[in-house]
């Protein structure tokens, strides 16, 4: 688990010691965004009337925005709706906790007993059922009613359905809350059998903890047969796939499964049964947008935003998992469900709602796994562009992989498997857009000489 501290440190959650549970959570990173550089705008205080804000979801995104908004109004009413009746945590924080580096307390966005309740921050556990725009109030599921002069969606996501029937039966459970979390913990000991059924980027980073509990681990891989397609392309999956097997996991293919069964266990395509202690399902996630319709509020993958995260409903911003707006790569309007991203949002679209002009300039997709102690790494347009080109640097026996995309002179994407030293590197080649010049034929040779393209061109650039 020694790298997988490093990697967390690096990313922002501290130390690994449980003892040091100021961890965190804020600017995490197995799965990243990373930000355009913006320029810090000021913050006016409010000298108005009493303003009224409400933000549904109590996820990153809601903690920064509410902060973001007692800071510079000390006298606004500001109420937090969020489902879980939990202190807002981190969710990338849960493979921590299911590895025992960290109590379930060490999840916590903020550490501070009080801490809400000290900036009047009114923390409320339920779940909004409606909007009324032009009455411009929330309803919760308890009949409460909360008016508002701006209102900020942030809801997050949630798991995919299982897709086998079957996923209701006991002993079959998601990894997305913390109270999931306590379920793996209590049913997981030594020589447990577990199914894990998905290959994305919830399952990879959990295979770990779960190996370190001690179970029999079955990883059932995604519909291409391969690991995290979503965000590596065919030769680093494999290789996650192959360094899964080495440390003792058998993997399996979607259409081998018919069901899930009573016990629980998996209804194999030719009828057998295979038990199991748990079935963990990770297949996916989706935003959480049902609850708006009929509201006005247009939604696509997740709720559509402009750079100011607003929505195009009058007082209404969306923040997080739930809101889609501009990919750094390619310009389109996509969903970005990490937190860093969310945490962004929320203090943009507090500081416009309080009537500031604040601009969400894109994120740049980056995703950092480890995999059962195998590193990988993918950024921007990591499986290249029309018309661009790509080199390639393979190490199949020492699961060692390095893959650069180009669009001119420019790096515009790239894949790294059991490298770390370039993630930096590689992060701020592709978001500052520096021209590589004679550097790109260096590196179509030698995609190793990253740091040296990276130092000549910055320097270049300063000049």
């Amino acid at each position: 688990m020694g790298i997988f501290c490093k990697i967390a440190a690096m990313l922002g959650f501290g130390s690994c010691d449980k003892k040091k549970t100021e961890t965190a959570t804020e600017s995490v990173k197995t799965q990243e965004t990373v930000t355009k550089p913006q320029p810090m705008e000021a913050i006016k205080t409010v000298k108005t009337n009493e303003k009224k804000y409400v933000l549904i979801g109590a996820g990153p995104a809601s903690v920064r925005a509410a902060e973001t908004l007692r800071k510079a109004d000390s006298s606004c009413s500001i109420t937090m709706i969020g489902l879980e009746k939990e202190s807002p945590y981190s969710r990338m924080a849960l493979p921590y906790y299911l590895s025992g580096m960290i109590e379930d307390t060490g999840t916590h966005l903020r550490k501070t007993e009080g801490h809400f309740e000290n900036l009047k921050i009114n923390h409320v556990f339920a779940k909004v059922e409606n909007i009324d725009a032009k009455k411009q109030n929330v309803t919760t599921d308890s009949g409460d009613v909360y008016d508002y002069d701006k209102l900020m969606i942030a809801t997050g996501s949630r798991p995919a359905n299982s897709p086998f029937p079957g996923a209701d039966n006991k002993g079959v459970v998601n990894c997305w809350t913390l109270e999931d979390g306590r379920e793996i913990i209590d049913t997981i000991k030594p020589g447990s059998k577990v199914a894990l059924l998905g290959a994305g980027f919830v399952a990879s980073i959990i295979i770990e903890p779960l190996l370190k509990r001690g179970a029999d681990l079955t990883v059932m891989m995604g519909r291409t047969g391969q690991m995290v397609s979503r965000m590596m392309d065919e030769t680093a999956g494999g290789m996650i796939k192959t360094w899964c097997e080495s440390k003792g996991v058998t993997t399996i293919l979607p259409s081998s499964i018919k069901s899930i069964e009573a016990g629980p266990a998996l209804k194999r395509d030719d009828d057998s049964l295979t038990e199991f202690d748990l079935i963990i399902v990770a297949t996916g996630v989706y935003s959480n947008i049902e609850f708006l319709e009929g509201t006005g509020i247009k939604t696509d993958a997740g709720i559509l935003v402009n750079a100011a995260l607003r929505t195009n409903v009058r007082h209404i911003y969306a923040a997080g998992d739930v809101a889609q707006g501009v990919d750094f790569s390619t310009g389109a309007k996509a969903v970005h469900a990490i937190q860093p991203t969310a945490v962004d949002h929320g203090r943009i679209a507090a500081v416009n709602m309080m009537g500031g002009n604040s601009t969400y300039k894109g994120s740049l997709s980056m995703n950092v796994l480890d995999t059962a102690g195998l590193i990988s790494t993918s950024f921007g347009s990591w499986g290249g562009v029309e018309g661009g080109d790509t080199a390639t640097l393979v190490d199949m026996d020492n699961y060692k992989y390095v893959r650069l995309n180009f669009k001119g002179d420019l790096l515009v994407g790239a894949i790294t498997v059991g490298r770390t030293d370039y993630i930096g590197v590689m992060r701020g080649l592709i978001q500052s857009e520096v021209p590589l010049g004679d550097w790109k034929e260096k590196l179509m040779e030698d995609p190793t000489l990253l740091m040296n393209a990276y130092l000549a061109q910055s320097l270049d650039a300063a000049r």
